[in-house]
């Protein structure tokens, strides 16, 4: 899958889901064909870390699997070393926001006396759902005493990625002037804890819904497709570190320009894709229970 890296145009990543092997060979090309490369080991990682972009010094390992590839010696050509981790636990899915970010990736180190020579290659790994059992429509309201009383009704609380958002607005009562109202969707992404939180607040998208006054009985339909934006699952508590949450942001504005808003919290989350084989289909997580999902991928092989 394309990943934006830092600063760089976007690569392109091997996919993996939680509980799925990841399997490949790791190939080692020598400059110089003959001459001798002496080293102490060579060694493979499967890390998982945490990183918060304003605590760079530390980062947060979650998981770490290693394997050797090679006792010390002397490398005298260009060689291969296959490897593999069974059935690994990727409990979080991969994220990338304004000040955090939860990679994962394999790291090759190849031992030296004076300096190593360590290479790494990233990996995404997504979290599957399956369908909600309990998904009740959401209701709202917004007013002021005497002057506004509007309804709006959101046919679910809970969307896959691809989704549609339907809903309705209804005006009950309105006794001043409305210039238009529009919807958005905004991302809080919260890291740290207690007196230590920061939230950052990310405006996806935004669009008008209404021109002009309404009146007193009418309804304005909504329909949002989410697969035009670059969303991301609801995180909740994220190994204790960072959340990312969505809200749907109804504001109206008068023709004074003051502004009326009501924010409501959605849940956000990854459908199984088609492309999964039947079996596979059905193993998507149930709640937060880990899933074992097997694919048969063809040349799905880290070259590092």
């Amino acid at each position: 899958v394309p990943v934006l890296a830092d600063e760089e145009p976007k690569e392109t990543q091997h996919l993996f889901y939680d509980g799925e092997s990841v399997t490949g060979k790791v190939n080692i090309k020598l400059k110089q064909e003959g001459k001798k490369l002496e080293h102490q080991g060579i060694r493979i990682e499967f890390l998982g870390l945490i990183e918060i972009y304003y605590d760079r010094g530390n980062h947060y390992e979650f998981v770490k699997l290693d394997k050797d590839l090679a006792r010390p010696g002397d490398l005298s050509e260009s060689c291969s070393f296959p490897f593999e981790f069974l059935k690994v636990v990727k409990q979080y899915e991969s994220y990338s926001g304004r000040n955090v970010r939860l990679r994962y990736f394999l790291k090759v180190t190849i031992c030296r006396r004076l300096v190593d020579i360590i290479h790494e290659k990233g990996l995404v790994v997504h979290q599957l759902s399956s369908y909600p059992e309990t998904n009740s429509p959401l209701k709202m309201e917004v007013g002021i005493e005497d002057c506004l009383h509007i309804e709006f009704e959101y046919n679910r609380s809970k969307y896959h990625l691809n989704d549609v958002i339907v809903g309705k607005i209804y005006f009950i009562l309105v006794r001043i002037k409305i210039k238009h109202m529009e919807l958005s969707i905004i991302k809080r992404e919260t890291t740290g804890s207690g007196p230590n939180t920061y939230n950052e607040n990310e405006q996806i998208s935004r669009f008008e819904i209404m021109d002009g006054a309404p009146v007193r009985g009418e309804s304005i339909p909504i329909r949002l497709f989410l697969s035009a934006y670059d969303l991301t699952p609801t995180m909740k508590d994220v190994n204790k570190k960072f959340s990312v949450r969505y809200y749907l942001n109804l504001v109206l504005v008068d023709e004074e320009d003051r502004r009326y808003f009501k924010q409501q919290e959605i849940t956000l989350w990854r459908k199984s894709p088609t492309s999964l084989k039947p079996e596979n289909r059905g193993v998507a997580a149930l709640e937060n229970m880990r899933t074992t999902l097997r694919r048969r991928v063809v040349d799905d092989q880290s070259v590092l």
